[in-house]
């Protein structure tokens, strides 16, 4: 019999989905769709690789709790309701299949356990890197490792901002080309703050390191800071700026950080460009591996939901790693960047170097471009390594100088340490 999906959310997703599944040749068929105002989801174009004989619905019960669905696909997103949503599904021994990187983040946990006691699977692969099929690549094909960092570009609209400014666009002029390609919401925090990027970690943090994490612990920093001259300075220091999210095992649990780096062009890192993820795991025996590609999108992210059909409908079996909760820090010992717009007077260096000196934290380069106005200068000091707390201390100070005319920028320097953690 063929496998019967129950679809919710029928939107970038859900709609290219759709597609995908009928170009597959799978034996499955969606069955049934929830989405709100479904008269006008029945006129998207690509409805029309939805079975004539479907069930279109408003009321999320006639799909979750129907006794011919097979598989739950819940492209809709968020905890709320979408939590609540999937718990019945799998109660009722439904699999599950979902992109929502917040749910894992958050919940995954909780609802592992749960799919595991009604004996069904609960399948993520679209949650993290669209297409690219990092999380079973992690869980399969790298179990055997003994993971010590994972790191790496895992929102496609960031980098999609951030490249272009590279070539430089202006960031919002390249934000509203995002929303209009549907890269970027209408609301972009998510994505520009970070957060969307540190649930995703958490969930590789899982797979690659089996720590458990709780993503409010992981700071995150926004890209809305970075400017034109950010990356002049970095073009000089040998380096590119990107969104980065970084774990590694530590003495006393793992360290993390989401936000904006300035990532040396000798790593792989910074050829990724547009809405390519990429995604670098750090292991004991087998050393480093890239996984590399588009995602953002719907066509990319339908592929990895369709991965997952296909696994289900071939009962395939589900690897599941151990996983423990661990101490978050996000204290970072690593070079930084630190970015000043100042108001020129004499002893503004010195101000700065006596701040970073209180603090014991070492100067190592200090750069500064000509023919900006006096007014607002920028010039830029690059540290040894040093504690990221510790360096956060001194640019508060800093931030306090009469001449500064707006907030110091302080972005890590990626520096990749290859020590073992053991």
């Amino acid at each position: 019999m063929p496998l019967k999906i129950g679809l919710l959310g029928f939107g970038t997703v859900g709609s290219a989905f759709a597609e995908v599944l009928a170009a597959s040749g799978a034996d499955a068929a969606i069955t049934h769709v929830f989405n709100r105002n479904v008269a006008r989801k029945k006129d998207h174009p690509r409805a029309t690789f939805v079975p004539a004989n479907a069930l279109w619905t408003e009321r999320v019960e006639d799909v979750i709790s129907a006794a011919n669905v097979d598989v739950v696909i819940e492209l809709m997103g968020g905890l709320d309701p979408a939590e609540g949503w999937l718990r019945t599904a799998l109660a009722a021994g439904k699999h599950v299949v979902t992109a929502n990187k917040q749910l894992i983040a958050y919940r995954g946990a909780e609802l592992f356990a749960l799919a595991a006691k009604n004996g069904v699977q609960l399948l993520y692969g679209a949650a993290v890197g669209g297409g690219v099929p990092m999380i079973p690549g992690i869980a399969q094909g790298l179990s055997g490792d003994r993971m010590r960092r994972v790191s790496g570009i895992v929102n496609g609209t960031c980098n999609f901002i951030l490249s272009s400014m590279e070539g430089g666009a202006d960031y919002g002029e390249v934000l509203k080309e995002a929303q209009a390609a549907g890269y970027a919401e209408a609301d972009p925090s998510a994505d520009v703050d970070g957060f969307d990027a540190r649930a995703k970690l958490c969930i590789l943090s899982r797979l690659a390191l089996h720590a458990e994490i709780d993503p409010e612990n992981v700071p995150a920093q926004t890209i809305k800071t970075v400017s034109a001259i950010d990356f002049a300075y970095a073009k000089e220091l040998g380096c590119t700026v990107r969104q980065v999210a970084q774990a590694a095992l530590a003495e006393n649990g793992v360290t993390a950080r989401v936000g904006p780096m300035l990532v040396p062009r000798t790593s792989p890192m910074a050829f990724s460009h547009g809405t390519q993820n990429m995604v670098v795991t750090s292991g004991r025996f087998g050393g480093d591996v890239v996984f590399s590609g588009h995602g953002a999108g719907g066509p990319p992210t339908a592929v990895a939901v369709m991965s997952d059909v296909r696994a289900i409908a071939e009962n395939s079996a589900q690897v599941r790693l151990p996983s423990h909760p661990m101490q978050v820090s996000g204290d970072v010992t690593a070079p930084f960047y630190l970015r000043f717009i100042v108001a020129d007077e004499p002893g503004i260096v010195a101000a700065i170097a006596g701040a970073l000196a209180k603090f014991e934290v070492n100067i190592d380069s200090i750069l500064q471009h000509r023919g900006h106005p006096d007014a607002r200068l920028p010039f830029v000091v690059t540290t040894e390594p040093c504690s990221s707390v510790i360096l956060e201390k001194a640019v508060a100070e800093m931030a306090k100088m009469r001449f500064m005319v707006e907030p110091p920028l302080c972005l890590q320097i990626l520096v990749v340490d290859d020590k073992d953690t053991d």
